[in-house]
């Protein structure tokens, strides 16, 4: 995400380096540049301006230290005033009421059904609630279903009434229903519309005034800048809605609802959506965008999705396997799983510091282990427990049974041993060690879990 942006930034910077000190000249051709940057990337042109204005004036304030070079310092000002221009603090959801209700909405296509399953699936799944999905979509062809299948995917009922068109008395029925079966969380799914009109706009209002919801949700498109933060701004001038979700921020998006959203609708960017499964969902949180913006990474929250794969008594477990020598293709196929369950490939691999640009032009493949898994669940259940007798025969039984060659097998048969010496080398202790300290982490911006 923001590729392109991150490379304009770059070269803009580019242009101070190698000066002595920073200067209005020097300052003003490098911010001239950093607006081009902002502009091409469909940043609102106000936004821009003001916030070039404001980093030249902050830029110029400060006291160049003799171990700072001018390029740093005003990159440090930058990703200062780029946290600030999305929201500053990370905005967290107000769940409070008994049920909380949650009312999503946003225009057809935007993705608000998507997401309200992946919203659902985050609670449940990280912060131990009890969701209930509500379908009040009433005009949209076969949208019940949709949520229904979207519900069955992350095990989330979803309540509905097909034969009814009246959305107030449906939301009100669910929340009725949440309260008698221990549901905590209501999240409504609404109708959208291909443009913002009266009549959505007055049946949206009516459900809020109804339903008095906790959190009112606008859903937009990034992919559509400019006109995403325009419809963000007429809907918050009738609903007054608490915060946005930017949904297809893995797409081709050039950043410029991400980076103009909050400013004119002074509503903070709560979540963002970043592929199409059930977890691709992160809370956003401002500073760290803007380091991924400036090509810094984010290994904070690289850190939080292995966190949140990481089993305890798992660990424990395949430490004692590989202190024994034990570790075998079974241990290395759920390693697989906990990996592909933190997210998109090419997202996680640029959230290390330095590697987003290096790949920026690799596609790296979702199905990447695809051949992998294929191999192993060829195997029979004695030989992924007992790799040292996979011989000749038994190889090309299982290249066949997978679809691939005998190459291929013999090159992941290589890897996995190499992978299982080395893990060996590591102590038992050492990997304790190790995990302890990852889970005990005090890293400034990251909750505790």
């Amino acid at each position: 995400m923001f590729e392109n942006l991150s490379d304009r930034l770059e070269r803009s910077f580019k242009i101070l380096k190698g000066e002595g000190q920073i200067t209005e000249i020097n300052v003003a051709e490098t911010l001239k540049d950093v607006r081009r940057a902002l502009l091409d990337a469909d940043v609102n042109f106000k936004v821009a301006k003001t916030f070039t204005d404001s980093v030249k004036q902050k830029a110029m304030g400060m006291n160049v230290l003799t171990a700072v070079k001018p390029g740093q310092l005003l990159v440090k000002v930058v990703h200062d005033e780029l946290a600030d221009l999305m929201g500053g603090d990370t905005a967290e959801l107000k769940l409070e009421g008994r049920p909380a209700v949650i009312l999503m909405s946003g225009l057809q296509g935007s993705g608000k059904t998507t997401f309200s399953g992946k919203l659902a699936n985050l609670l449940k799944n990280k912060k131990n609630r009890k969701p209930l999905l509500v379908a009040c979509d009433v005009y949209r062809p076969a949208a019940i279903a949709q949520l229904k299948v979207v519900g069955e995917q992350i095990g989330v009922p979803v309540y509905s009434e097909p034969d009814s068109k009246d959305v107030v008395a449906i939301a009100e029925g669910a929340v009725r229903e949440a309260k008698a079966k221990g549901y905590d969380v209501v999240i409504v799914d609404t109708a959208g519309r291909l443009a913002v009109d009266e009549e959505m706009m007055i049946e949206i209002s009516n459900l809020k005034n109804s339903l008095h919801p906790d959190e009112t949700l606008f859903v937009v498109d990034s992919m559509t800048g400019q006109d995403a933060v325009n419809t963000a701004k007429e809907f918050n001038d009738r609903l007054d809605f608490d915060g946005v979700v930017l949904t297809k921020l893995d797409g081709d998006t050039r950043g410029g609802a991400a980076l103009s959203i909050r400013t004119v609708v002074t509503k903070p960017i709560k979540f963002v959506g970043t592929g199409e499964k059930m977890e691709a969902i992160d809370v956003f949180h401002p500073a760290r965008m803007a380091d991924r913006i400036l090509g810094m990474g984010d290994i904070v929250s690289l850190v939080e999705r292995a966190q949140e794969q990481f089993d305890e008594e798992e660990a424990k477990r395949l430490q004692k396997k590989i202190q024994k020598n034990k570790f075998d293709f079974n241990d290395f196929l759920g390693q697989i799983e906990q990996i592909k369950k933190m997210g998109n490939l090419k997202d996680l691999a640029s959230m290390i510091p330095g590697v987003g640009k290096a790949i920026k032009d690799v596609d790296i493949d979702d199905n990447a282990f695809k051949g992998i898994e294929a191999i192993i669940k060829s195997m029979t259940p004695k030989e992924r427990t007992s790799p040292e007798i996979l011989n000749t025969s038994r190889r090309q039984r299982i290249a066949k049974g997978s679809g691939t060659n005998i190459q291929e097998v013999n090159k992941l048969i290589k890897q996995f041993d190499q992978t299982r010496k080395m893990m060996k080398t590591i102590t038992g202790n050492q990997m304790a060690g190790m995990m302890s300290r990852m889970k005990g982490m005090n890293i400034p911006g990251m909750a505790k879990r």
